[in-house]
């Protein structure tokens, strides 16, 4: 057996342009999906796929692991850089995708069986609605408990919101205070028994991440996403050891190596390692078992197309310290029209069934994707009150 063409198909969906990976085989019918995914560098990451087939293209794609290895560290350039990394993503869950059909069974199935029988899933505020999650202002501390009202209404008993503003690296209490009243709206609302999460997006620096850690620790969250720049190893120990908020962060990180100093810094207790940006679920299966020896849990980074969800569950299904899904539904209203995924969702309780499908379990609608050809993504800047520039 041999790959015979590793191609792209890109299909824009607002915020993001999907980028799916079709790897096709010498054998009839026999092809593998994959998502590539990393908005505002959709050229790049196509330009990478193309840069990495002349590796794989005439080699059998049931080598996972010898491939793996040769788009890591051939070409002199090794595979961790984060266009890279994501173009490796993609070809290698199509790669597994090819492995799972050759041998008739899901991917879980591939790497010891199903260790749950479901996995929860949680939403966004919105859904994924970009304007929702990303633009409702902090003063606006009923919308964001209406919009949790609403989350729960569709069964979730889990929802992320991005409650903390862009604020400079040292600010007073207003931008603290305010944060701490959308947190305090939505609890009220939804109650003890609902699980929030917080999203920072690395906005604040260590010491205004510290004090939003400490300023929303009454509020019994799920977790504190992303409290500080992920290179700042310190500064996330230094939030971990001050609050007991559970302390995320990962996504950004894409190889190994990088796990390994974030977990011997002792600086989160949730891995949110991001399947389509760490080299695939390959290098993501060894960052699980280096999480495992920690024991940090896994709640993968999820927000992007289709695919990207059905590897995602594929990964929770085979490991232990996997805790919860991250799920997008109302990024824009034609989703499901581009995917016919094998896994199936129990709507009140938004809870997931294993897959039964072999590979991934995805049927891709080509013609689908062609309804929708590559936009620039939708532009995203934050500046400072100053004029300076600030992390969106």
């Amino acid at each position: 057996m041999k790959i015979t063409r590793v191609e792209t198909l890109v299909c824009h969906a607002r915020m993001r342009n999907w980028v799916f990976v079709k790897i096709t085989t010498d054998q009839p019918g026999l092809v593998g999906w994959g998502e590539a995914t990393l908005e505002w560098h959709t050229r790049s990451v196509v330009g990478a796929v193309e840069d990495l087939a002349q590796l794989i293209v005439g080699e059998d794609p049931t080598r996972v692991e010898y491939l793996w290895q040769m788009m890591f560290r051939q070409h002199f350039w090794h595979g961790g850089g984060l266009v890279r990394g994501t173009a490796i993503a993609g070809i290698d869950l199509a790669l597994w995708d090819i492995i799972g059909k050759v041998h008739g069974v899901p991917c879980h199935q591939l790497w010891g069986g199903p260790v749950r029988d479901s996995i929860r899933l949680y939403t966004h505020l919105g859904g994924g609605r970009m304007e929702d999650f990303y633009e409702t202002p902090v003063d606006n501390a009923k919308h964001f408990a209406d919009l949790a009202s609403q989350a729960i209404e569709q069964g979730y008993t889990a929802f992320k919101s991005m409650a903390v503003p862009p604020t400079m690296p040292i600010e007073g209490s207003r931008p603290v205070h305010a944060a701490a009243a959308c947190v305090a709206a939505m609890r009220e609302r939804v109650g003890p028994n609902v699980d929030i999460m917080v999203d920072c997006h690395a906005r604040p620096s260590p010491a205004m991440g510290l004090k939003f850690a400490k300023a929303l620790e009454p509020y019994d969250l799920y977790f504190f996403e992303e409290p500080c720049w992920p290179e700042s190893l310190q500064g996330l120990a230094n939030v971990k050891a001050a609050v007991s908020t559970p302390i995320a962060t990962g996504e950004r990180l894409n190889h190994l190596a990088a796990f390994r100093d974030l977990f011997a810094a002792d600086a989160c207790d949730v891995c949110q390692l991001d399947i389509t940006h760490c080299g695939g679920l390959s290098e993501a299966r060894r960052i699980a078992a280096l999480a495992e020896a920690y024991r940090i849990a896994l709640a993968p980074h999820n927000p992007q197309g289709p695919i990207s969800t059905a590897a995602s569950l594929e990964f929770g299904f085979s490991q232990p310290s996997y805790v919860i899904c991250e799920s997008v539904q109302n990024d824009v209203p034609w989703r499901f029209d581009v995917v016919d995924e094998g896994f199936e969702i129990d709507m009140a309780t938004r809870t997931v069934r294993p897959n039964k499908r072999p590979g991934l379990g995805v049927n891709v609608n080509e013609e689908a994707i062609r309804q929708h050809p590559f936009e620039q993504e939708v532009l995203q800047r934050v500046f400072h009150a100053d004029g300076s520039v600030g992390d969106w």
